[in-house]
């Protein structure tokens, strides 16, 4: 028995503590234990220390943003910046940011604008009676929404008014490069008269074809579409050579008009014009047209011509 006793003795001796054992035991004041106390009768010499308390979390938002306490190392928290829907709003006053924001936009985009193009004012030299023609368009209003106008026609020299109409449309670009119309077209020649609710697409197709559908339904009911383009091919900086055609189609016979279902029309020329500046520019150029199908019958039977060439010379200009 008492070489067990040894044995343990000695093995305790020379066992190595756990590290939070080692910790406490460090720490420990053993001139201080009060072994009278102690409670040997749990067999359990060495307990882990318990764990400090941690604080509850605050409910206060403002919790760690108040002025540090004497003594206190900690660094003063930043209140937190107002809200706000643009950067610069949280570093400079926000009224006198808003109005550079206004004026940014006026001047970017923002403002109206309004533009008036005679594309053809020109005299037409054709057999029998020479004519003259005209065709241009304007509008007013910002980069999306405008109120366009459009109007053409043509007639003899010294003679009747032949053809005309104008057109009032709402404009609204749906992309970059075309504009949706719609609106009322009335017809002043011939007669009798007509009025046409218009829906139509204009732009600028790729390889730079400007480009245009108009269809037109009547007030007696009649449908009619419109289908014309023409192209700007430079050659110099200021002689362009500008080639176009227009056709014209109808759902339905109009006979009062002289006009007969299917493609009624269609119009080819060549013009070349020289840009003094980009608003004035003469030209000269070469016109055909043609009437098609039935409205080529009616036309016959009012002892007209069903087509016609002439040399055009006009200017174009805009402001």
């Amino acid at each position: 028995m008492k070489m067990l006793a040894v044995f343990a003795t000695l093995m305790l001796a020379f066992t190595p503590l756990p590290l939070w054992a080692q910790d406490d035991h460090g720490q420990m004041d053993h001139g201080q234990m009060d072994h009278g106390q102690m409670d040997h009768g749990q067999g359990q010499h060495h307990s882990a220390p318990p764990m400090p308390a941690q604080a509850a979390p605050s409910n206060d938002p403002h919790a760690g943003h108040g002025p540090a306490a004497p003594g206190d190392a900690m660094p003063k928290g930043a209140a937190p910046m107002p809200p706000a829907d643009h950067a610069a709003d949280a570093f400079y006053d926000r009224a006198d940011m808003e109005r550079a924001r206004v004026a940014m936009l006026r001047e970017n985009g923002g403002t109206i604008f309004s533009q008036f193009m005679l594309d053809r004012l020109e005299y037409q030299a054709r057999k029998g009676a020479d004519g003259y023609h005209w065709e241009g368009e304007g509008w007013i209003g910002g980069d999306i929404h405008r109120f366009a106008f459009k109007s053409e026609g043509e007639g003899e020299i010294g003679g009747p008014l032949e053809r005309a109409e104008v057109q009032a449309l709402y404009s609204r670009a749906i992309d970059p490069w075309f504009n949706l119309e719609a609106g009322l077209r009335h017809d002043i020649r011939p007669q009798p008269r007509r009025t046409y609710a218009v829906i139509g697409i204009e732009g600028l197709a790729p390889y730079w074809f400007e480009i245009g559908a108009q269809a037109f339904l009547s007030t007696k009911g009649d449908a009619h579409f419109r289908l014309e383009g023409s192209y700007d091919q430079r050659i110099t900086q200021r002689l362009i050579l500008q080639p176009a055609a227009e056709v014209n189609i109808a759902a339905q016979d109009v006979p009062e008009l002289g006009i007969g279902s299917g493609p009624s029309d269609i119009e080819l020329g060549l013009r070349l014009r020289y840009e003094f500046a980009r608003e004035f520019a003469p030209y000269v150029g070469i016109h055909w047209e043609r009437r098609l199908g039935d409205s080529a019958a009616y036309a016959r039977a009012a002892g007209e011509d069903v087509s016609s060439t002439g040399m055009v010379m006009g200017i174009r200009f805009w402001f």
